[in-house]
């Protein structure tokens, strides 16, 4: 990935945790590392084609002049949710804030903090067999491309499956979506168990009926094992309902784990369907 850098951006603002930062204002330095692809600005020489530094620095500025916070944390934080969201094309970025002079009764040139957030990319695997299974799925979709942190990629079409686990109920429709989201592994866990609970999704018995189940299947190429969630999804490649779709959407996905596509998973899948008929 290419970068668009810009160092040392002199701000003047209000942020920190004494009244007198707040209310006086101090200087603080700005750099940012901008990620994202200037192979097609290099070749035609059209600024619309990469991120105009310009325009980044004066968002920068007034980003920081229109929002007061204690913290430098929190400046950078929301500072890059919000260039993020905003400046098209840009991918990811490194922002560093210093804060000369900082009044902590001592010499001190500068206090900095320096963050890297970025789109990440995830696959999530939507499920119902209660209600209007079809809306309930479009409920689900629309829920997350909703939330300013997400973004709905693709979608697969839906799949009416027999249900899994072995408890007696209505036959399940499925389907999987691509997203791109802000939110960290465990972030998305609770949106999606927000989404869940919205449309009326009530635990009851494992592996039971559900208006709504949403389970995280990747998240770039991470391997998290967690009480609570476990990335990939550990029990994808035994789900016709899981890896059929995926094949529709992203078959040349790499599993992080297994090392194998997700097209490969499927063929193995439906071989030892067959083998065992």
């Amino acid at each position: 990935m290419d970068s668009v850098i810009i160092k040392g951006l002199e701000v003047y603002c209000n942020h920190g945790v004494f009244p007198e930062e707040n209310k006086l204002g101090q200087k603080f330095i700005v750099s940012a590392e901008l990620s994202c692809d200037t192979r097609e600005a290099g070749r035609t020489d059209e600024l619309d084609k990469s991120i105009d530094y310009g325009k980044v620095c004066h968002f920068i500025n007034n980003y920081m002049k229109a929002n007061t916070y204690n913290l430098i944390e929190a400046v950078a934080e929301n500072l890059t949710k919000e260039m993020l969201l905003h400046i098209p094309g840009l991918r990811e970025v490194t922002l560093e804030i210093k804060k000369p002079w900082a009044p902590i009764g001592l010499p001190l040139d500068t206090a900095a903090v320096k963050i890297t957030r970025k789109w990440h990319v995830a696959y999530i695997a939507l499920g119902s067999n209660m209600g209007n299974r079809s809306e309930n799925l479009d409920f689900g979709v629309d829920e997350m491309d909703n939330d300013e942190n997400c973004s709905v990629l693709r979608i697969a079409d839906p799949l009416e499956t027999k249900p899994y686990g072995g408890v007696e109920q209505d036959d399940f429709l499925n389907t999987c979506m691509e997203i791109q989201t802000l939110y960290y592994p465990g972030e998305l866990l609770k949106r999606c168990k927000e989404i869940e609970k919205a449309a009326g999704r009530e635990k009851t018995v494992h592996w039971g009926p559900r208006t709504l189940d949403l389970d995280i299947l990747f998240y770039d190429d991470e391997i998290i094992s967690e009480e609570k969630l476990c990335i990939p999804h550990v029990d994808m490649i035994h789900r016709d309902f899981v890896l059929k779709p995926m094949n529709q959407i992203a078959p040349y996905l790499m599993h992080p784990v297994l090392k194998k596509r997700i097209s490969q998973l499927w063929d193995e899948y439906q071989k030892a369907q067959e083998e065992n008929f």
